[in-house]
């Protein structure tokens, strides 16, 4: 419906995990076979060449006609937020781990098409203490504890950098369907819990000609092929710096474990 946006079921679950299953993992969490629902997330649910609905976990066909019609996030006030969605899907590993993986959901979330949305507190990796449905729950569940923004400086300082990216760049800010389906390409990649694409054509009159941009979800770095050429370095390994990082000539490719690559040109 023009003038209504929905939330995106498709991308929340493939991300982080099946809302209802606590243990549930998701494409950040190293879970396969999620790939192409958080391709139809990055296209915000629109028509395109390369995505095949029928390999979606949840949504079987393109149903927005435009990015508009499309909010993506990862959590809500509703079901358990993201820290504690990882702290009972991701036992064995410790908060350090699951922040690494948290700024990885949120990278896809902020770059996809559409509108971003993120759950109050976030960016200081807040909890409600397990509880999935705190409507009713004290100040002890839902407040939050803002001396995590000091204790989880660098994942705040990450997420503030995220935003700006995305501010800055109109590539991820597409408005209508036929523009991502004209200046989003994807990779074939052989890996699972891997995700690369580049957006073209200064999309959206961007000053960058081509982002490329890859997502890890697996606990060990993979390696992947980028076009030759003078690439700027936005974000690698966990930090991101919308003016760059450093430099990349392409080629073969390292990208770390749980996180995203992102090069400009």
């Amino acid at each position: 419906m023009q003038g209504v946006a929905v939330f995106s079921d498709d991308i929340r679950d493939a991300v982080k995990g099946h809302y209802s299953r606590e243990d549930d993992r998701g494409f950040v969490s190293g879970k396969a076979g999620q790939e192409e629902t958080v391709k139809i997330g990055v296209v915000a649910s629109t028509s395109h060449p390369q995505v095949d609905y029928s390999k979606g976990s949840n949504s079987k066909f393109a149903y927005a006609t435009s990015p508009e019609m499309i909010m993506n996030y990862v959590s809500c006030h509703d079901d358990l937020c993201l820290t504690d969605k990882l702290r009972k899907s991701m036992p064995e590993a410790n908060d350090s781990v699951r922040m690494r993986v948290a700024r990885l959901a949120q990278t896809i979330v902020f770059t996809s098409q559409g509108t971003p949305f993120m759950f109050a507190g976030e960016e200081i990796f807040r909890d409600k203490k397990g509880e999935h449905n705190s409507y009713c729950s004290p100040d002890s569940i839902n407040a939050i504890d803002w001396n995590l923004k000091k204790q989880n400086r660098e994942q705040f300082d990450y997420y503030r950098n995220l935003i700006a990216m995305r501010k800055a760049h109109p590539a991820f800010r597409m408005t209508s369907a036929a523009d991502i389906a004209r200046n989003i390409v994807f990779d074939k990649v052989k890996e699972n819990c891997v995700v690369s694409y580049s957006i073209k054509n200064h999309a959206n009159g961007d000053e960058w000609q081509e982002v490329k941009v890859v997502f890890n979800g697996n606990d060990r770095d993979v390696t992947v092929n980028v076009a030759k050429g003078n690439w700027t370095v936005v974000a690698a390994d966990g930090k991101i710096d919308k003016d760059g990082l450093g430099k990349s000539k392409g080629g073969k490719t390292v990208v770390a474990s749980r996180s995203a690559l992102i090069l400009a040109r």
